[in-house]
């Protein structure tokens, strides 16, 4: 009977070591994680390992519910599938443990909350990037290119200027110096014809 711990963080950027470190001190054995991966994916490659490792009588312990998924169908499954393995479930932060009948009910009600706020982080995506259309601009990085350069562009193309040595020029008028890519030279190449 171990406890397994899991955390998971959905950016390569960010740091699972405050996770990690609180699932040592819940009395974890060993600690799988998940660096840049998105909690609404069922399948993830610690994850899916962790899940392979449990057996019968280990309690399974990570910090919150929306660090082993997001979406009420997953985390109803994964909670479905822990107790027909005789898997506990350990959630630090609000208090669940499966365990208990109670542990149960406050697992089920936190997966539809968890859905609830994924459904509304999307619904206000598509709002901002609506609003953002609507006021004539696109969502996304801003061109690399302007009007001017894309008439250079096409200039020193037809003046026999390869691709790449039109990269390094452009590179030199922008502030970071750095040559511009190949595919935006020949997505600027597209729009001027």
């Amino acid at each position: 009977m171990a406890t397994i711990g899991y955390a998971r963080v959905s950016t390569d950027d960010q740091h699972p070591e405050a996770q990690e470190e609180r699932l040592k001190n819940a009395g974890c054995t060993r600690i799988y994680t998940d660096h840049g991966a998105s909690g609404a994916k069922a399948s993830r490659p610690e994850w899916d390992k962790c899940l392979e490792r449990l057996e019968p009588g280990d309690t399974l312990v990570a910090v919150r519910l929306d660090r082993i998924g997001r979406s009420v169908r997953n985390l109803l499954d994964v909670a479905d599938r822990l107790e027909k393995h005789g898997v506990n479930l350990v959630l630090l932060d609000q208090g669940i443990d499966t365990r208990t009948p109670m542990g149960r009910m406050l697992f089920t009600i936190l997966g539809a909350v968890a859905q609830f706020e994924r459904d509304l982080i999307i619904e206000r995506t598509k709002d901002g990037l609506a609003a953002t259309t609507a006021r004539g601009r696109n969502g996304g990085r801003p061109a690399r290119l302007n009007d001017d350069h894309t008439e250079l562009v096409r200039r020193w193309r037809s003046e026999g200027v390869s691709v790449r040595e039109i990269g390094i020029r452009l590179g030199r008028m922008t502030p970071t110096g750095k040559p511009v890519s190949r595919q935006t030279i020949y997505r600027a190449l597209g729009m001027a014809e």
